[in-house]
Parts: structure tokens; sequence; C-alpha cells
């Protein structure tokens, strides 16, 4: 094969135009290498969907090729759909250690861990594949142990940052490894694919450390318990937490199941370091004076099953807020999510709480790089191509924007959406085509068999509710045996209703004297009529739409 039509592809699966559901397939000659494997949260018209997890068909058609899946961190929205797609693809999985511990707790749930191939790596690690290799260059995040990877190609490097920010000063000491991004940029990267979250924020996004400086002086002036409420996931949070709880004698006890098993994998690897009797079991709290104790919990974003919401809603077993409680949502709510941690904050702040949840109160800080990072990433880097990722379309223009500030011209940019096939030359980007991508609906136990007919369906039950007409007719004759009899469910109560209920008897009379007179005995035209003659009087009377559901039964 001539060098000039060697040509590597780039397919986003996931995480563009969106924030969540983080895939990325890259795709040289023979070999696939993916970029994480996360799931997002449901959408609030969404009705009973659990989570939503990415649509691999072109993967699964492609699985000679796929050689792995390679994690940059351990959040869900990189991870989550791990258990899933393992389910399709027999593929081994690599990521740094504690990457691995977490996704080991959610493969153990699914029953595939024993069959699973983990490999663990660090960075500056690379793994040879038949015609590219990949390697792991250390980055920071709000998880510790997140790398960025270089996929190594005959082109050049094909380069993914992770989600990442630059800190200084980080609390495990692990810096970002500048030096190693800089000599690839010196000797040359084809592609960047760069965080896009926080590219409209100017300046620098604050160090952790500086969190940990506020939990102490919140420290310090709280009088009784202190109740903290954090992603489960930040290992650095948790460490500053147990810190500040130790200087000042409190003992520290952990609520919410994704924070037992984090805490517990971390206690495990050697990520979070405590003196021996710090932790204690959330039975053992009330031995314990109440300025003594330090609770961390889950539910900062206000979900309505997580511990914090049942504390603010009197429902948790163990944990009762009191007068005196110091309470610190140590996040930012997700967007859409807050109008839930307003309703937890007000309902706390009712039962007595001290509650310091702002942003100004410098309880919280983002993992995610600000524009002069992410200009730092790029300058470091020096690409020769630019495709922005993890965000919604405006964080993806303004990230390109941000690139042509910096020099680079607009024909070495360009803007994808999830499923563009992206060809790369040394000396052209271009789309070409795309392939089958998408969201896949988790629902209970069923994964994809709710679809988007289902949650229209959903959604029309939710807004106007459902009528039910059932029909008993005599085949032999075509006479009305019995009914017609109507159900209502969400669209009005029968019992107070009963004038308009009895005339909607009337309008199904009609439709089916109307379909005897045109002699119709097609069931299926007998359940239209019946439809279209009964959704029309009741749109007249009530200005809704409930859903129409003829039942005829034959004797």
């Amino acid at each position: 094969m001539k060098r000039e039509k060697l040509k590597a592809k780039i397919i986003p699966l996931g995480g563009i135009n969106e924030i969540g559901k983080n895939i990325t397939a890259i795709e040289f000659k023979n070999d696939i290498v993916v970029v994480d494997c996360g799931l997002k949260f449901p959408d609030e018209d969404m009705f009973g969907i659990d989570i939503v997890i990415p649509d691999i068909s072109y993967l699964v058609k492609n699985a000679h090729k796929v050689r792995g899946i390679f994690l940059t961190h351990g959040h869900e929205d990189h991870i989550g759909a791990i258990p899933y797609v393992l389910k399709q693809l027999n593929i081994p999985v690599y990521g740094t250690k504690l990457t691995l511990g977490i996704l080991e707790a959610k493969l153990k749930e699914h029953g595939l861990l024993s069959s699973t191939e983990l490999i663990t790596v660090k960075p500056r690690d690379v793994i040879k594949l038949s015609s590219v290799s990949v390697e792991f260059i250390k980055t920071n995040h709000s998880i510790a142990d997140s790398v960025a990877i270089a996929v190594h190609t005959p082109l050049g490097v094909i380069l993914h940052t992770g989600d990442f920010k630059v800190e200084y000063t980080p609390i495990d000491g692990e810096r970002m490894d500048f030096a190693r991004f800089a000599e690839l940029g010196r000797k040359g990267v084809l592609a960047l694919l760069s965080d896009s979250t926080n590219v409209e924020k100017p300046g620098y996004t604050l160090s952790e450390k500086t969190v940990g400086e506020n939990l102490t002086r919140i420290f310090g002036k709280a009088k009784g318990r202190i109740i903290i409420a954090t992603f489960a996931s930040n290992i650095h949070r948790i460490q500053q937490i147990i810190e500040s709880a130790e200087l000042y004698g409190r003992k520290v006890a952990v609520s919410g199941r994704s924070m037992e098993n984090i805490v517990q994998v971390a206690m495990e690897l050697g990520y979070l370091k405590m003196e021996k009797n710090t932790l204690i079991s959330i039975d053992n709290i009330n031995k314990y004076p109440n300025e003594k104790i330090v609770v961390i919990t889950t539910g900062s974003q206000g979900e309505p099953m997580s511990v914090l919401a049942r504390m603010a809603a009197s429902e948790h077993k163990k944990l009762i807020i009191v007068e005196g409680d110091t309470v610190v949502i140590s996040a930012t709510p997700i967007p859409g999510n807050e109008k839930l941690v307003s309703k937890v904050i007000n309902q706390l702040c009712k039962k007595g709480a001290e509650v310091i949840h702002k942003s100004s109160e410098g309880v919280h800080v983002s993992g995610h790089a600000c524009q002069e990072e992410l200009k730092l990433m790029q300058c470091l880097v020096n690409p020769r191509f630019f495709v922005p990722v993890h965000g919604e379309y405006r964080h993806l223009q303004k990230h390109v924007e941000l690139a042509h500030s910096l020099g680079m011209p607009k024909e070495n940019t360009l803007i994808v959406e999830n499923g563009d096939v992206v060809e790369i030359t040394r000396d052209s980007v271009k789309k070409n085509g795309s392939v089958t991508s998408g969201q896949v609906f988790v629902d209970g136990l069923g994964v994809g068999d709710v679809g988007n007919i289902v949650l229209r369906d959903r959604r029309h039950l939710s807004q106007d509710g459902i009528v039910v007409i059932v029909v008993t007719i005599d085949k032999a004759s075509g006479y009305i045996a019995s009914g017609p009899d109507i159900i209502s469910r969400g669209f009005v109560y029968v019992r107070e209703s009963e004038d308009l209920m009895g005339e909607a008897k009337n309008v199904v009379r009609y439709a089916l004297e109307k379909c005897e007179s045109n002699n119709t005995k097609d069931w299926a035209t007998i359940k239209s009529t019946i439809r279209d003659e009964l959704k029309g009087y009741l749109y007249e009377k009530t200005k809704r739409r409930p859903m129409i559901l003829p039942i005829i039964m034959e004797i």
C-alpha cells in the first residue's frame, strides 16, 4: 500500500452533542481501539428508563478487528456500559489500577468477572497491537488514576485526552505528565481529541487542594455532626474529608452503596489513607457525641432514592437530621438536576440543619479544564488536526473557535456527530459517511427492548392517560351482546364524569352502528372507527387526547 493512501478512522459512537455515554472507536487497518465505554442517565421524558448506553452495532459487526476497550478513568460516563457491551463482545479491557478496581465490582454484579480479561496498566505503558500501539499518559481529573490515550499509527499519533484538568498541586502528588505531552507534540501529533466540558469558562480550574482548605475551615466552626454529600468516585475529595476529620478528632462513617463500594476498593488498593480507628460503621454513629461524627454520603445530585434525599425526607432508618447538623453538598448540580437539589436543600433547612452548598463557599471544584488549560494542551501537543469531544454542540463549537484563536487553520478542525466516520490521512481530515449509532435503553433487566415507540406511548400515557373501551359482540348476528363499558385511568375519574362517560358510550355505539351499516366485519377497521369517533368527541369536550384502547370480544 502506498504511503499517501494510508488512512485512519475516528468513529465517535457516543459523547458527542451530549454529556455522557462516551465511547470512541479509532481504526487503522485491522485494528479497532475502543476508548471508553460509558453510560448516561435518562432525560426527564424517558419514563421508566434506568440508564442509556451506546449502540455498538458497528463494533459487533467488526468484532474480529476490535482489540479491546482502553479506559481513561473510572467514572460512570466512561465505564458504565462495559458490562452490557461485554455480553456482546468478548474483548479485553485495559485500565489503571483504580479504574479496573471500580470496574471489577460492576462486573461481579453482572456475573462477568471470571470471563473478562482485565489488564492493568500504568502511565507510560505501551500496548502493541498488530498495526498500532496504544500508550497511556498521566493526567489529572476529579478521580485518581486518570490517563490520556495515545494511539500510535504509521500516519502519526491520534491523542484522546479523556477528561482532564491541569492540576499543579494534586492531592496524591501525581502531576499530569506535561513532559510526555510536549515530547509527543515535538515529534508531531496527527490528531487531538480533547475534553470540551468547561470550554465556556475562562481562566483555570481551581485546585482540588482549595476544597480541602475550605472543608477544614468548615470543620473548625461546626458544632454538631457534619454530613458531606459528594460523588463517590472523587477519592481525593474523600481523602481530604478524612484528613479534616482526623485534624478535629472526628470519626468517619460512610453511607450509600456506591460510596461504600468505592471507599472499600480505594482502601484495598492504597488510594485512601487514614488512621486505624478513624472509619466506623454507620450503625455505630450513635455511640459517639454528635460533635465527633462525620458522615460521607451519596446524593449530591438530589437523586430521590439517595441517602441524602432520604435523610431530608426523614425516611432514612439510621440517620435523622437534627438541629445543629452541618450538611455540605460538595458538588455542582448536573444540568437538569437543579430542582432536585433545591428540594433537598429546602427540606434539610426545615429540619434545622445548616446547609453549605454554593460554589462561593469553595466546597467543590470542577475536574474539567477551563479555557487556559485547554489552550495549554493545544500548545503542548501542537496537533495537525483537531476534533473536540465530550460536550454538547455549543461546547464543541467553542472549542474549535479556541483552536482557531491559537492559529489552527479552519480546514484542520472538524465538529462531528455520533456515528460520523472521520477519515484522516497525513494531509487531510474529512467526514466520509456514518455508521449505526444512537441510544440503547436499559429498563430493569431489559436491554434494548424499550424503543422509541414504547417511550412515545409512555409519554402519551403520562400526559393524557388512557381510556379502555370493552365491547362484546355476538359473532353470528353482529349485535352488541354487552357494553360498551368504559374504563379510564389518568384521564378523568369516571364517577365524577358520568355525563361525559355516558355520552362517550353513545359515541362508541354510533361508531359500531356505522360499521354494521357498512357491513364491516374486520376487527382492525372496527377498532379504528371507534378510536377516531371517540378521539374527536373527547378532544372537543376536554381538549385532551388520551390513549384510546378498544377491546372487542366475540361470543
